[in-house]
C-alpha cells in the first residue's frame, strides 16, 4: 500500500467517480489538501479553497485541470466558510429537476454540518 492511500484511508477519503468535490481548509490542512489532491484522477472535477493568513502563505497547489484553487487571505477579509457556503448555495441548488452530489472534505474550527440539496 502506498503512502498517500494509507493517508487518504486516515482522513476517511473516498469520492465516488461522479462526484464533484470539494476539498476546503486553512493553513494547518495544507499538508492533507495536498495529499487529496495528489489522488485525483485527471477526470476529476471540483473546488479547493485555503484560507491563509497573508498574501506571503500563499503556496504552489494544484491538482487535476477541472479542479480550481482558490486561495483566501484573512488580512483581505476573505472567509473560508463564507467562501465554501457559496461554492455550495451554487453546486446543491433547491431545485429538483436534477441530481447534485458534493464530495466534501473540509478542515476548520466549528460543528460538522450535514451537505444536501434537500
Amino acid at each position: 500500500m502506498a503512502l498517500s492511500d494509507s493517508l487518504t484511508e486516515s482522513i476517511a477519503w473516498n469520492p465516488a467517480v461522479g462526484d464533484r468535490l470539494l476539498i476546503a481548509g486553512d493553513e494547518s490542512a495544507i499538508p492533507a489538501m495536498q495529499t487529496l489532491l495528489a489522488t485525483l484522477p485527471e477526470k476529476a472535477r471540483g473546488q479547493v479553497f485555503v484560507e491563509v493568513a497573508t498574501d506571503a502563505d500563499i503556496l504552489t497547489l494544484s491538482g487535476p485541470g477541472r479542479v480550481a484553487v482558490c486561495w483566501l487571505v484573512r488580512d483581505r477579509g476573505q472567509s473560508l466558510q463564507r467562501s465554501v457556503d457559496a461554492w455550495l448555495s451554487e453546486m446543491l441548488p433547491t431545485r429538483f429537476d436534477r441530481e447534485h452530489t458534493v464530495y466534501a472534505w473540509i478542515a476548520g474550527r466549528g460543528a460538522a454540518r450535514e451537505l444536501s440539496s434537500d
